[in-house]
Formats: C-alpha cells, structure tokens, sequence
C-alpha cells in the first residue's frame, strides 16, 4: 500500500509539476509587473535540439495553419503601429518556415509554443522580430537621416535598368508596372534630400517597387547583360556629369565676370553727380598727408566703387587712430569720376582719401613696362578673346579677360607710385577688416620686401600648381615645393624694394615670358619668382582666404582672422556669393545711401 502511494505521488509530480512550471512562466510574461527582458533573455536560452517534435504538455496548432492575431504589431522607421485586421494566414510555405526555423532558434520556440503564449508574444510592442531586437534598435539609432532617401534613389537605378533589358521589354505587364513604379517613386522623391523630406506616403512606394523589382528579378536571369548595361550607365553618368562640371565652371566664371545691373547704375549715377560739382567741390581734405611717411599707407587699386567702399569703411571701423590712416585708390578712367564722387559724399571719417586715375601715371607706357607692351600685343588679345581657340587651355580661369587690365599689375610699381614712403599695405578689393592693422607697420620683416602669409596647408598652392616646371629656366631657379603664398594683404618694404631694384627683376621675368611658356595665369605667379626669398612668412591670423569659393572655412579662422578675403569667383556683391559670408561684407554698405537705392543695390 505504501509502495503504491509513493508510485502516485512521484508520478504526480512528473506529470504536474511541469504544468505548473510551465504555467507560471506564462503567467509571469502575462503578468504587467513582470519584466519583459526577463522573458526574451529566458526564450533565448532554451536550446533546439535536432528533433524537432512538438510540445505534449498543452494542445497546438501546426505551423502552416497558426494564424496571426486580430491585433498585428509592427514597428515601421521607428514608430510602432496597431493594424487590426482579420485573422489572416501567413503566406510562408512549409519549407521557407523550416529554413526560417533553423536560422533562428527563438522562433523555433516561438512557433512551439501554445496559442495563449503565441498570442500573448506577438501583441508584445516589439515583437516584430524578438531575437534581432537589440539590433533592430541599434540600427534604427544610428541609421543615416537620407537611408529612405538613398534606397529610393536605387531603386529608380534598379528599374531604369530592368527596363532597359529585352526580357523585360518582352513581358509587357512587368514593363508597365515598373513604370508606374518609376513614376510614382520619382514624384514621392521630389527634391528631397533627408528622409524627413519625404511625404508619408513614401514608405509605401518604397515598398510598392520593392515587389515589383522582385518580379522582375524573376524575369532577368542574366547576369552578365546586366553586368554589362550597369558598365553603360556608368559610363554614360561619368560623361554626363564631366559635361554638367565643364558648364557650370563655364557658368559660374560668366557670372563673376558680369557685372551686376545695380552695379552698373551706381558708376553712371555718380559720374553725373561729380561733374555738377564746381571744382573747388571736387577735392578731398587732408591732401597734406598725402607722402607723410609716419602715417599708416594703404594703396588699393580697384574698379568697383562699392567694393572699395568696403575695404575702407572696415578698416577705419577697426583702427585705433583713423585719422592717421591714408588710403591711395587707384582706377580706371571710366570710374575716376565716380570713384572721386562715392568718396566726397560719403567720407570715411577722420581717414585721409586719395582718388587717382591710372592714366595719369605718364611714366607707365609699353616702352617702360613688358607687360604693358604684352597686354596691348595682337597675340594675347587673341589668347584670351577668341573663342575658337577656347579648348586649348583646360582651366577657363586661364582666359580671364581681368589679365589684361594694367590695374592688376599695378601692385609690382609701388615704388614708382609712393616714390616717397616706405612701407604700404597692399589691399585687394575683395576683402574685409576686422581688427586694427597698424602692428603690420612696426613687423621686422628680417631684409625681406613683402610680408604675407604663406597657403602651403594644401599642395595645390606651392610652387609647381603655378610655375611651368618642365621648363629650365623655371627647374633651375626655383623649387616646385615651395610654400606658396597669398596677395590680398601684404606690407611692403619699399625702402628695402628700392635696395634690392625688384622692379627690374619682374621685367626681367616678364620678357623671358613673353610666350606664356613659364606661367599663364594672373599676377600671382610672376609675384612668387619675383619675391623669390624675399617673402616674410605672417601669422595665418592675419589673413584667413577661401569665402568666394569655399563654403566650409573653419569659423574659428574666420572670427579672429584681421583680414578674410573673398578670393574665388563667389563675390559677396553677386548673387552666386556664398550666403552664409555675404553678411561680413554688407554690413559695411549703408543701404539707405540714396545712390544705392536708385540703383536697387538692396542686401
């Protein structure tokens, strides 16, 4: 009897206890209190074995019949929905279950267990996929903000090419829907560069052209014809954007090199204005201090009136003295007029102003100057004028009609032009001050004639980007590595320019290449053989360059530099100027000024 009562009581604890086992751990999951990463790390430590029969303990259903609940969560870029359908059968077939099955053991387990516990699991929020659940979040986390966008761009790659193929072409119920598919992917696309750009319905049409590039998929089997048009499309694209860059090079150096219609108003207005002054009206005050060599000389030679403006209303706007500042412009004789007038109505403070016209200077003719006998020769006329010859250099910036102006070349006659001072700062037209520039003055620039700062952080900028290295004459004198370095603020030594007669040795250049086969851009290059180890090196804080070109200058560099010059064709007083720079340079522009506002110069 007693034998008997045993034999119940363990068979009641192997048969029960299991029940109550596994009923507790529902009811623990079940159970709000409970947590839910107790659950999935206890799911994912059961282990699979190789049989794969069912669990005898409760009652259920076979995995090709088990049916998705009424309430079917997902989680779609983040953000979880509640979708409440009918019933519905999962379209898996046996076999693609079993393999699912293999590749994932918590499914497996998933699938195993009873309708209460399956139902229970897949209303859980993030049961969309429960053993990639820490990578799911993970991925969402640091998922790039254009991953839709980027998607979507492929697919459009992906049917465009599908469409191309004969297989395709020849099943007309495909080629229609990867049409549509096109259509519809491109117009949710739009201009969007960001997923947060794209409409709500975006997800949908991703997910439209996904099955119908998997139908096609099914239709093309060939790999190498769609290898061999994927090499066609590139091949296609690099030409078209080779073609889209050699435009926008031609477009934007057109730009720069036209002139604004406002801008083109305000020298016509002025000239007007300055020839109904009487003579005694025309003339600036403080012309004494004219050749005082104790006061602070800055000599800018421009054409642009309201460029020049700028350069020295920011400058007076940071100097500790104004009235010991002396500002030497040099223009043309189209603009002397106007320039003279600007000036007289609008006086930079307590700063002395000296307007002159380049053609003034009798002493500078061809028979002085190489270079203004080579800008006035038939053959460079041609050279940067006829267009039929326009492919012979690569770079259109090499054809820059501003080459020929004797005013950018100007800056290698200081000393014939302030025969009495000796030191200038030379400034271009396109920069702003932000600090007071008078220690430039007292710099010890250790026998050297030009003080400025060096641009070799990028290899672009030393001496074999500039000079024509393969010939000797260049090969011999002058090291293809050296330190480049930037006009636009530089301190002159005219004293010590007159010592070493610099002058002679630019002609001496400028005769040797009268061919252009030594350098053919600009003024900077016969400046870097001029000035050959005879270049004081500045801090970069003086003279920070990039904002007419570069829109990403480091701020820091920009907010304690003394100068930033807008060097590049992006102008501030264009349009194509990079905005985000504009506002250094206007807010040096009196807008109000009543000849900016007939000519429509708005900021």
């Amino acid at each position: 009897m007693k034998v008997r009562h045993i034999v119940l009581g363990l068979l009641s604890i192997s048969v029960i206890a299991p029940i109550f086992l596994y009923t507790d751990r529902v009811g623990s999951f079940v159970n709000p209190s409970s947590s839910r990463r107790d659950f999935l790390d206890d799911v994912s430590a059961f282990t699979v074995p190789g049989d794969t029969r069912h669990l005898n303990v409760l009652h259920q259903e076979t995995s090709a019949a088990l049916k998705e609940p009424i309430g079917v969560v997902y989680s779609d870029n983040s953000t979880v929905t509640r979708e409440h359908k009918s019933a519905r059968v999962l379209s898996a077939t046996d076999e693609e279950r079993q393999q699912q099955q293999l590749s994932n053991p918590i499914r497996q387990v998933i699938d195993r267990a009873p309708p209460g516990l399956t139902t229970a699991l897949d209303s859980h929020p993030n049961a969309s996929d429960i053993s990639e659940h820490s990578d799911n979040k993970h991925d969402r986390l640091t998922e790039p903000a254009d991953a839709q966008v980027r998607h979507l761009k492929d697919q459009l790659i992906r049917a465009k090419l599908y469409l191309s193929l004969p297989a395709i072409k020849n099943n007309p119920h495909v080629t229609r829907e990867l049409r549509l598919r096109v259509k519809e992917v491109t117009r949710a696309l739009g201009d969007a560069t960001k997923d947060s750009d794209l409409p709500k319905n975006a997800v949908d049409k991703l997910k439209a052209m996904d099955q119908s590039l998997e139908k096609g998929k099914q239709i093309q089997d060939d790999c190498a014809a769609v290898v061999k048009k994927l090499r066609a499309m590139l091949h296609s694209s690099e030409e078209q954007l080779r073609v889209h860059k050699k435009q926008t090079m031609f477009l934007t150096q057109l730009t720069a090199k036209t002139l604004p219609k406002g801008l083109h108003c305000l020298p016509l207005r002025l000239t007007t204005e300055y020839y109904t002054l009487n003579s005694s009206q025309q003339n600036f005050p403080n012309q004494q201090k004219l050749e005082d060599p104790r006061l602070y000389h800055y000599a800018l030679f421009s054409d642009n009136i309201l460029a020049a403006a700028v350069v020295v209303n920011s400058t007076i706007s940071h100097a500790k003295h104004p009235s010991d500042h002396v500002f030497h412009i040099v223009t043309d004789r189209l603009n002397y007029a106007a320039m003279r007038m600007w000036f007289l109505s609008n006086p930079p403070g307590k700063a002395t102003i000296q307007v002159q016209n380049i053609e003034e200077f009798t002493w500078l003719n061809s028979s002085y100057s190489p270079v203004l006998k080579q800008l006035g020769s038939p053959s460079m006329i041609d050279y940067y004028f006829r267009a039929h010859r326009a492919s012979s250099d690569s770079n259109l910036k090499f054809r820059n009609p501003k080459y020929l102006s004797i005013l950018n070349h100007l800056r290698f006659y200081l000393p014939e032009i302030f025969p009495k001072l000796n030191k200038v700062l030379f400034l271009d037209d396109d920069i702003v001050v932000q600090k007071d520039l008078t220690g430039l003055w007292s710099l010890d620039l250790k026998g050297n004639v030009n003080g400025a700062v060096e641009t070799c952080g990028e290899s672009f900028h030393r001496f074999d980007r500039y000079l024509n290295f393969s010939n000797p004459l260049i090969s011999k004198n002058f090291d293809p590595h050296a330190c480049g370095w930037a006009y636009g603020m530089n301190i002159f030594d005219l004293a010590e320019w007159r010592r070493q007669s610099i002058t002679e040795v630019y002609h001496r250049w400028q005769r040797l290449n009268r061919d252009r086969q030594l350098w053919k851009l600009g003024t900077l290059p016969p400046g870097l053989i001029t000035f050959w180890k005879r270049t004081y090196s500045l801090d970069k804080s003086w003279h920070v360059l990039g904002l007419g070109y570069n829109p990403n200058v480091n701020q820091r560099e920009i907010d304690r530099a003394a100068v930033i010059h807008y060097n590049g064709n992006l102008k501030p007083w264009l349009e194509i100027g990079i905005p985000k720079y504009k506002i250094y340079w206007a807010k040096y522009v009196d807008y109000e000024t009543v000849y900016l506002r007939e000519c429509n110069i708005n900021p």
